[in-house]
């Protein structure tokens, strides 16, 4: 018999040829109980008794007590999740828990999930008539628990890893045209929230991003324009978050044409703070782009109005976010390197950019070899010497 210290439990080999850890744990309800973990092998055992450690440490059931999936998850979305991301990406991950993840697959015992119970529910989800796009979210959200359940040793590996994941279609991005972009800004000219669109349009903002605004993040002097913060409903109530990653804070310059509508803006919204009077209820951040008393502009009711606008200029009819997508074609197609754009869109890759905008990538290359020709074919000196 190899010994450990104390409460760290004992490992055997038995009469039988299996090998048997002991160990005393403290179960969440306080209780001391008496475990006896059984394997094939030495090593086998040893990791069963480490993870029954870590479990412990980290005030989860045993895997020898059969925690579930359900059980997991649930402990997951409370420590793991809640303190570390959005409280609009929580919420996301806690919906595909609630409905999806464990009523599926939630009675499965943790330490025994087979990526064959996966395959088989994420097959379910998708002959429910869920969406691809739905159907590989679940998955990503399962692989990102599990990999949180590998890390505390509740799990040997991760399962969901080793699934295929839904044939998700791209959706093909149409975003205006050159002269369906200046069609727009004509359109816009003289409407409450011009402002607004010539900052989606003119830098990419998200939406979020733009309804998050405070006029300290804005500097009309210098010309450039600070993302800090993006607006969200959160249970309910518009909230101010951190925005979306990393990369997404930064600072922007702005375009003679944005700074230009963002100055009549500020005059307009002092305009309607006198009018409001006592009505006024903007934050001491002092927003940017509010109601006509102040308070914050929900997303919804901005992207109705766009598309609104879209109708009226006999525009087609886009989401609010394909604005982003026109800045981004745009800026590559006039030339503008795509390090740039990423940085300008807050990309955390440049993969990401280059790959969402793909459709502009032909017309850039035939470009590329128009300059080549004047750079090195037989009429290259010619060009050079003028």
């Amino acid at each position: 018999m190899t010994r450990r210290g104390a409460n760290e439990g004992t490992i055997r080999e038995r009469k039988d040829g299996r090998w048997e850890a002991r160990v005393v744990l403290t179960r969440p309800d306080g209780r001391r109980t008496r475990r006896s973990l059984l394997g094939r092998t030495r090593a086998e055992v040893r990791d069963k008794l480490q993870a029954a450690l870590r479990a412990e440490a980290a005030g989860l059931p045993s895997v020898g007590e059969r925690l579930t999936v359900g059980s997991f998850l649930a402990t997951w979305l409370h420590d793991a999740v809640r303190a570390t991301v959005r409280p609009k990406t929580y919420e996301s991950y806690a919906s595909i828990v609630r409905i999806h993840l464990q009523p599926g697959i939630g009675r499965f015992p943790l330490a025994r999930l087979t990526p064959q119970q996966v395959q088989a529910f994420l097959n379910a989800e998708a002959a429910s008539g869920l969406a691809p796009r739905t159907v590989a979210y679940i998955r990503a959200v399962l692989r990102q628990a599990l990999r949180q359940a590998e890390r505390w040793g509740m799990v040997s590996r991760n399962v969901a890893r080793l699934v295929e994941p839904p044939r998700v279609p791209r959706r093909e991005v149409r975003p205006f045209s050159p002269d369906q972009a200046r069609q727009f800004v004509d359109a816009i000219q003289g409407d409450r929230l011009e402002a607004l669109y010539l900052v989606a349009l003119g830098l990419g903002l998200r939406q979020g991003e733009i309804l998050g605004l405070a006029w300290d993040d804005i500097d009309l002097v210098a010309g450039t324009l600070t993302v800090r913060h993006a607006l969200q409903r959160v249970n309910g109530k518009l909230e101010l978050v951190e925005p979306k990653s990393t990369t997404s804070h930064r600072v922007v310059a702005l375009p003679a044409f944005v700074a230009e509508g963002l100055r009549a803006h500020r005059t307009r919204q002092r305009t309607e703070r006198l009018i409001a009077g006592s009505r006024w209820h903007n934050d001491q951040r002092g927003l940017v782009f509010t109601t006509s008393v102040g308070t914050p502009m929900d997303g919804i009711a901005v992207t109705r109005r766009f598309q609104a606008l879209l109708a009226t200029a006999g525009l087609p009819r886009q989401r609010f976010h394909d604005l982003r997508h026109a800045c981004a074609s745009l800026l590559l197609a006039q030339g503008v390197a795509p390090r740039v754009v990423m940085e300008t869109l807050g990309h955390s890759q440049i993969s990401l950019t280059l790959n969402t905008y793909s459709h502009v990538i032909p017309a850039l290359g035939r470009a590329a070899a128009e300059q080549m020709d004047l750079v090195l074919g037989p009429h290259s000196v010619d060009v050079a010497t003028g």
